[in-house]
């Protein structure tokens, strides 16, 4: 296979985790799809000052966290011998040294939780922090990857905003590698029922309604015509957005949705329905660009 690099590959962050391995699996799946590079990546952080005394146990840290590279490239190799697979071991937080490999590649896979948190945590802060810092493709994976799914499926959340566009087109780049069938929804909340409401006096919520289902229909059409190979439904469905898009991607291959959508208030690096699904989602989640950063177009 003739694997491209540079800004078009897959970067994987590993940390020997669980979730990590199917981290792994998960971008080698990826980087075949798309005939691209795997660049293996590991952080290790010493958080203590260097200093002669120190350098002994600084040392351990590096070799040990070169170990756990090691273990994770070898899972990767031996997952797919047709991929070509690279490493990089580098000192720092891993959101940082993630956050910083985004830049030259064209998706990020990590895993919901790493070794630290506590028992029943979903998501830790490596798999927040990195899509709310990038303007690249996030993808998350958890522990738990691969269970529950019945059929190739792609869902991609989306609330009616011409921000929303960048996800969409991501989400059908994606049915189309996987042959899969997308499922394209805009899960609308009444206004009325949000807390503040009364400070909206002026707020008609009918036509708010109209609107963001005239513009979803309007943009998911638009797109199908890039691609017309993929079997695609949209659904405007009213109720609480992370529930209902948590229980529509219960099967599916990969749930799409932003990073900040039109609930977000400004300077939030995430918004409030992703990090709900990140908290709570039953199978993989990705964080399209956020406002401002343009839309790209698949390659």
């Amino acid at each position: 296979m003739g694997a491209r690099t540079g800004a078009e590959g897959v970067v994987v962050g590993v940390d020997g985790s669980p979730a990590s391995d199917g981290a792994v699996d998960w971008a080698v799946d990826e980087a075949r799809r798309r005939e691209v590079q795997l660049l293996v990546c590991h952080a290790w952080n010493w958080p203590y000052p260097d200093d002669e005394r120190s350098a002994p146990a600084r040392r351990v840290a590096e070799a040990m966290g070169a170990l756990v590279l090691e273990d994770a490239v070898r899972l990767a190799r031996k997952a797919g011998e047709d991929v070509a697979v690279d490493q990089a071991l580098v000192r720092g937080s891993a959101s940082g040294v993630l956050v910083a490999a985004s830049r030259m590649a064209g998706l990020v896979v990590v895993g919901s939780r790493g070794r630290g948190g506590f028992d029943g945590l979903a998501a830790g802060s490596t798999a927040l922090q990195v899509p709310a810092h990038t303007d690249h493709p996030v993808v998350v994976v958890p522990a738990h990857e691969g269970t529950g799914r019945t059929a190739a499926r792609v869902v991609v959340g989306v609330d009616g905003s011409p921000d929303a566009t960048a996800a969409l087109r991501f989400g059908f780049r994606e049915a189309r590698l996987r042959k899969a069938a997308l499922a394209v929804m805009c899960v609308w909340e009444d206004p009325a029922l949000r807390p503040g409401i009364q400070w909206l006096p002026f707020t008609v919520p009918d036509a708010l309604k109209r609107g963001a289902r005239m513009r979803f229909e309007t943009s998911a059409t638009q797109m199908r015509a890039d691609f017309a190979e993929v079997a695609m439904e949209t659904r405007f469905v009213l109720g609480h957005p992370p529930r209902v898009l948590a229980d529509a991607s219960a099967d599916a291959d990969l749930l799409v949705v932003r990073a900040r959508g039109l609930g977000a208030a400004p300077g939030m690096p995430l918004g409030p329905v992703t990090q709900a699904v990140l908290a709570t989602g039953p199978a993989r989640w990705r964080s399209s660009t956020p406002p401002g950063a343009g839309d790209r177009p698949p390659r």
